[in-house]
């Protein structure tokens, strides 16, 4: 059965698409079909890390939300070469044109179409593992995608607004049932004991720590230019983002 898995941060700014677009392409490296959806609507911007500019958006995920496409003809594969055997990535990219976001915020749409269409991805494209890189905070759409979801990991920094936001998140999807929750620090400082900083979340929640990861100036200069793990499959950073691919996975 695929697993669906919601990738959220209480706040924006914490590393949450690069997180997403990172363990993403691991686990289509390591074989799997996998399909990555744009929930971030009112600020999109994981396509960037694919490629793919705004302005080179064609169907997107708010052409299904308005009922003008069907979910399917929206994914745009976006495979590496490294994909191991049998191993797809897929890209369910949302709009970036100004009048589609606007008309997201003005009018909102129906969140219900939204998981009624995870559900059909996962279907149409024999998905093992489905990702949404969701919005941050917590909204209605947001709610509904953690219901759906098997797994959710929590992307914070070690930042004090983090660990309010995270713990209210926490709670939140305990109260859904949500059936795995998992913690990822980002953007740890060198000065920062990484052990410290797991056993320190792990008591302040009760969620496994799926990893800490350090702040990396190589990720800074790329720049949201690439997916990192593709570009530096022997960093030790690339190693962290596995081991979170692991954990999702239960490997």
């Amino acid at each position: 059965m695929a697993k669906i898995v919601s990738i959220h941060s209480f706040r924006g700014g914490t590393g949450k698409s690069n997180t997403t677009a990172n363990v993403a392409s691991l686990l289509a490296t390591s074989g799997r079909r996998v399909g990555v959806i744009d929930a971030d609507i009112q600020s999109p911007g994981i396509h960037v890390l694919f490629g793919i500019s705004g302005d080179d958006v064609g169907a997107s995920l708010n052409d299904f939300l308005w009922g003008d496409r069907e979910i399917r003809d929206v994914a745009v594969d976006v495979t590496d070469g490294a994909a191991g055997a049998g191993g797809r990535l897929f890209l369910i990219p949302s709009s970036m044109q100004p009048g589609e976001i606007t008309r997201v915020l003005r009018d909102g749409y129906d969140p219900h179409r939204l998981t009624t269409g995870l559900r059909q991805l996962v279907d149409d494209l024999s998905l093992d593992v489905l990702m949404i890189d969701t919005h941050p905070g917590l909204n209605e759409e947001t709610l509904l995608s953690l219901v759906l979801s098997h797994v959710l990991l929590i992307v914070m920094r070690p930042d004090e607004q983090d660990y309010e936001g995270t713990g209210i998140t926490a709670r939140v999807a305990r109260e859904l049932d949500v059936p795995r929750i998992h913690i990822m620090v980002n953007k740890a400082p060198a000065e920062l004991d990484p052990q410290h900083v797991e056993e320190r979340v792990r008591a302040a929640f009760g969620c496994n720590v799926a990893a800490v990861l350090p702040h990396s100036d190589e990720l800074m200069r790329l720049a949201s230019a690439g997916v990192f793990s593709q570009r530096f499959p022997n960093h030790p950073l690339t190693d962290l983002y596995r081991r979170v691919a692991g954990v999702i996975t239960d490997e």
